[in-house]
């Protein structure tokens, strides 16, 4: 975590608790206490209103507050529904993320904006994707990001099993199920695979991928 991300985060806790110890933020931001401590005399020093008293830990001064961020109702509305869809159709460190970068712009927001008139009318469930698909998800989307070829365990529509190496280009969400779209070095051609039929997948890193996404929405746009 970067340093100015750190500091963000010091205010955030100070923010959500009444008081708050070196020793629960350094867990919380898997730090030392001791940076917790200089990170704390810095944010005093640069003028933001913390107090400490011994035994008791660290508050933020009422009337604080930091710059406000300005989003209409409606754009807020569409980050709490993106971050809801992640959190329930992405893997576990996506959703993760979704949530604090959620918590960072509600923390900032001027008390008008914090809440939309009347009840949210987005929900998204999350029980329809099982823990399985979601572990694949991250493990696919690391694959993709270094450019590594992988192995996967499938199962089609008709029962019948097979193995492929496949280069993975791309992650694609149709609203009910996520799909693998690659390069199959057994076709010599793109494939889509449903995530939900992989059964195992093995990162191969010795191989590269040299195939890309736009190659493959090519391809699929012309079988169509």
């Amino acid at each position: 975590m970067r340093r100015a991300d750190r500091l963000f985060q010091i205010v955030l806790c100070l923010r959500r608790r009444r008081a708050v110890t070196a020793d629960q933020m350094a867990e919380e931001l898997e730090v030392s206490p001791r940076t917790i401590y200089r990170d704390i005399r810095d944010l005093m020093a640069s003028g933001v209103p913390i107090d400490g008293e011994a035994g008791v830990g660290y508050r933020l001064r009422a009337g604080f507050d930091l710059p406000p961020l300005m989003f209409k109702a409606e754009e807020l509305q569409a980050l709490r529904l993106g971050a809801q869809i992640v959190q329930g159709w992405a893997d576990a460190d996506l959703a993760r993320a979704a949530r604090t970068a959620l918590e960072r712009i509600e923390a900032v927001l001027p008390d008008r904006l914090r809440t939309v008139n009347g009840p949210e009318p987005f929900y998204v469930p999350d029980f329809f994707i099982r823990e399985e698909t979601k572990n694949f998800l991250a493990e696919l989307r690391r694959a993709i990001q270094a450019k590594h070829q992988i192995r996967i365990g499938y199962t089609r529509a008709d029962g019948e099993t097979s193995e492929r190496q496949v280069e993975p280009v791309g992650l694609f969400f149709w609203g009910n199920r996520w799909t693998l779209g690659a390069w199959c070095n057994l076709r010599r051609a793109f494939r889509s695979f449903r995530l939900d039929r992989i059964e195992s997948l093995v990162v191969l890193p010795e191989y590269r991928v040299v195939h890309d996404a736009d190659e493959y929405i090519e391809a699929m746009n012309q079988e169509e």
